[in-house]
């Protein structure tokens, strides 16, 4: 499983880089045997054995920031990327403590299902017996101990101090003697352990890298289906146990990176208007504050800008776009500024108010004559304004398989029956965009989710036995927005990023024309 390498941090942290669980330090050589195996190390033990009064009984800040995150995803169905930036703030994180919270946070969500099979060979009952605060509770002492530059007895002496102020004296008695067992092998041992005399090559790759079995074959099955070799499968699911880099975008005409390159930030290579940040807290600059600098994934930034850059036939003057789904209104924001670049103007429909009110927050940056927002079903736009608009992006609702990296709890969240439920409704606001689209206009199908069920099968469902429509080459319009003009996307007419091979999210594309 390959998992990013996470900070060591200070004080609570350990103070330095620990040897040989996974982060990426080396053991001392006394510890080893002549076989490179790992003794029984008496120092293991005490640190272990703690008297009751030389115990950590506080909650360090960081890993309590990580267990609410943990615990909000499983008890309330809340989202990590959510729920962190506002925990960070309420418990007062420095930079370097923010850092150590999100890597623990996401590290230990990402590599849950891997953790889970560690702790159930450690745990004398099934794990669905334990409360879920202590299995949550686990789960962050093991990405410690096995995934992060912590040193062993400051992973275990903090986790149990957490324990024990937040969830009781008990509880955290069962949480170290747990984790003591956790520490008898590194996580490659580990592993090794969990798929000794197995068979199954998506069973293995399952366990090594911390997906679902039924995500393993959907994303083999992905591969193949958008032309490429099946053999990728692990990379592509290294890619998504790999802490992102944080995207930018200034909104063109409006926006400038400068103030984020000054902090740190590099030019994006992969479109123009981009930039690559490490992470820290963006909200300090003035430009993302502003809203003309927004945190996107640069494959948002390609299928935006690939519509916008279509030749069309017969355009109304001034150009009238349509942002299907717009919530919670990152591609609208981008979309907004590059017609109002042009004088032309954006509808963004959200069915959702609350999402509506995103929406219009990240339009706010944009001159007001350049856009509006509808609250309604995206369904009955078709109707109600057939024929309307030049061009119209539909960014439908999906699994977003192809944005994992970024949203670690969806991997556990979500379901092969998801793929059932969304496909109707993806149909539909397909069928609706088309309707609203002029003759000579573009639509442009968008998922972040590789999966043909999502993807190719919707586009060639809605265009059956449809003689107006006709579809682009979706992976030369890309190309021509890139800066490398050759990414190697396209597929068929149709075009699809990868993680592992374009470092964006998994983002489809399909550009449709309805002829004039």
């Amino acid at each position: 499983m390959s998992m990013s390498g996470g900070t060591t941090g200070g004080g609570g942290r350990g103070g330095g880089q620990r040897g040989g669980r996974g982060g990426g330090g080396k053991r001392d050589s006394s510890q080893r045997n002549a076989q490179g195996r790992e003794r029984n190390r008496p120092s293991q033990r005490s640190f272990t054995e703690n008297a009751p009064a030389q115990r950590t009984r506080r909650a360090d800040p960081a890993r309590l920031v990580a267990f609410e995150v943990l615990r909000a995803v499983a008890a309330e169905d809340a989202y990590a990327n959510l729920v962190l930036p506002s925990r960070i703030r309420h418990h007062g994180l420095d930079k370097r403590d923010a850092g150590f919270a999100t890597e623990l946070s996401y590290g230990a969500l990402r590599g849950q299902g891997t953790y889970d099979a560690v702790l159930a060979r450690c745990v004398d009952r099934p794990l669905d017996q334990l409360d879920p605060a202590i299995l949550d509770a686990l789960r962050i002492g093991t990405h410690q101990l096995l995934a992060m530059r912590v040193p062993a007895h400051a992973a275990l002496d903090q986790t149990v101090g957490l324990a024990r102020a937040v969830i009781g004296a008990g509880p955290s008695a069962l949480i170290n003697a747990v984790l003591r067992k956790v520490t008898a092998h590194t996580l490659d041992e580990w592993l090794d352990l969990l798929v000794a005399g197995e068979t199954d090559e998506t069973k293995i790759a399952s366990i090594r890298h911390a997906h679902p079995e039924w995500i393993v074959r959907a994303m083999r099955q992905a591969l193949v289906a958008h032309g490429r070799s099946a053999t990728e499968i692990n990379e592509l699911l290294e890619a998504d146990n790999a802490a992102p880099v944080v995207n930018l975008v200034a909104l063109p005409g409006l926006g400038s990176l400068d103030e984020a390159l000054e902090n740190g930030a590099t030019p994006g290579e992969l479109v123009e208007g981009s930039a690559l940040s490490s992470g820290g807290d963006l909200g300090r600059l003035a430009s993302v504050r502003e809203g003309t600098t927004r945190v996107q994934d640069v494959g948002s930034q390609l299928v935006a800008r690939a519509l916008a850059a279509v030749d069309l036939e017969n355009a109304a003057s001034p150009e009238s776009w349509l942002d299907l789904c717009a919530g919670p209104g990152g591609k609208a924001a981008l979309l907004a500024a590059l017609a109002n670049a042009r004088d032309a103007t954006l509808l963004a429909n959200e069915p959702a108010p609350h999402r509506a009110k995103l929406v219009s927050q990240a339009l706010s940056a944009v001159p007001r004559d350049a856009w509006r927002v509808r609250t309604g079903d995206g369904r009955d736009v078709g109707t109600e304004q057939a024929e309307s608009f030049d061009r119209v992006l539909v960014d439908v609702p999906c699994s977003g398989l192809g944005a994992l990296r970024r949203r670690p709890e969806s991997r556990w969240r979500r379901t092969p029956k998801d793929l059932a439920d969304l496909g109707p409704l993806q149909r539909d606001l397909l069928k609706s965009a088309l309707a609203a689209v002029r003759p000579g206009g573009v639509v442009a199908y968008v998922t972040c989710s590789p999966h043909p069920a999502e993807t190719t099968a919707v586009v060639t469902d809605v265009m059956r036995k449809r003689e107006d429509l006709e579809l682009l080459d979706a992976g030369a319009v890309l190309d021509s927005v890139s800066l490398t003009g050759n990414l190697g996307a396209g597929h068929g007419l149709t075009a699809q990023l990868w993680p592992h091979v374009h470092s964006t999210d998994a983002m489809f594309l399909a550009l449709i024309r309805k002829k004039a």
